[in-house]
């Protein structure tokens, strides 16, 4: 038999067995991609509320990255420092290492800005019914996300939450270029307490250390803007101070000048970044009075604010259609 037809015949038994072959699937061992992410899977209340403290619900055990990844995937674990934190006392994962979670968007929609996600929980705990809703929501509308997973009282007080927000800013804006982000588009959105550590990120920022060895720290830690929900914001005005969170931020006896310094609505400048605020008036935790002082600080100041302040609902109502869609055509305005 002629050679070349032997050669077109095996080359033809070769397809034919290829496609008879059974199909194989890697997608167990692959990377997470961008293309069906966490952001699209529903999840029911009881898995939010079941949550790992990495704002995990499928119970596995991440392994946390020491190191910047090179490239972000789904879900992934970051510890805020390669070795301990300012301040740490202990190895426990859940309890004294800083992290954050990483929420990617669908890949069409990607935006390349970033959000910073701090849950409430009294500065006792973090609450995953704001965290993960609101991780979702911002990264199924295009906007890559990370939950701050800080430290909290008893064990920890301030500097330590404050240490962490300005650290997470610093670690996304450094790490951006080489993600696909922007780093001049990195905000912030906290809950209550969470608002509280979020208007603290807001108010108490600076533009890096240029002569540090760490190029983490050699990033400003201002954020481009921020969001705020029910948030706990003065902790110097008597009738309006939530005192639980203030106990767990300061313990039994802080000094005035802490109080003062940490009263956020004190401490707004004309370089406090943009705010979108959310307070319900029926709000018998935290009064709505913390966000009224800090609105009157913004227009003292002439910062841009958008205030969302009506009957809502009672404290902790999380991510809802009563604002959530008026804040994402904000966020998209300010080319989020």
């Amino acid at each position: 038999m002629n050679k070349y037809i032997m050669r077109t015949l095996l080359i033809l038994l070769i397809v034919f067995l290829a496609i008879q072959a059974p199909a194989v699937s890697f997608a167990a061992d692959a990377p997470a991609t961008t293309n069906a992410p966490f952001a699209l899977v529903p999840i029911t209340l009881e898995q939010i509320n079941a949550a790992s403290p990495f704002f995990t619900v499928d119970g596995k055990d991440r392994a946390i990255l020491t190191n910047p990844p090179a490239r972000l995937e789904d879900l992934q674990v970051l510890r805020l420092w390669p070795a301990s934190a300012p301040l740490q006392e202990g190895e426990d994962p859940a309890i004294d290492i800083p992290t954050l979670t990483v929420f990617l968007p669908p890949t069409d929609k990607a935006s390349g800005a970033v959000m910073i996600v701090m849950p409430g929980g009294g500065y006792t705990h973090l609450s995953p019914r704001e965290g993960i809703p609101s991780a979702q929501w911002l990264a199924s509308n295009g906007i890559t996300t990370f939950i701050l997973k800080s430290r909290v009282g008893k064990k920890y007080h301030h500097p330590a939450e404050m240490d962490d927000a300005q650290r997470a800013i610093r670690y996304v804006r450094a790490n951006a270029p080489a993600w696909g982000l922007d780093p001049q588009r990195i905000g912030i959105i906290g809950f209550s307490a969470g608002g509280h550590l979020a208007s603290t990120a807001a108010t108490h920022f600076d533009a890096g250390d240029p002569t540090s060895t760490d190029p983490i720290q050699r990033a400003s830690s201002r954020p481009d803007l921020h969001i705020l929900l029910y948030p706990v914001v003065t902790l110097a005005d008597e009738p309006n101070v939530h005192k639980g969170s203030r106990t767990w931020l300061l313990g039994d006896n802080p000094s005035p000048k802490t109080l003062e310094f940490l009263s956020n609505e004190k401490r707004v400048t004309k370089d406090t970044p943009p705010a979108f605020i959310v307070h319900s008036v029926n709000d018998t935790v935290v009064p709505v009075a913390n966000s009224d002082q800090y609105v009157a600080a913004l227009i003292s100041n002439n910062v841009p604010f958008v205030y969302l302040r009506e009957p809502i609902g009672k404290h902790g109502f999380g991510v809802t259609d009563a604002w959530s869609g008026q804040a994402m055509a904000w966020l998209h305005a300010q080319k989020f």
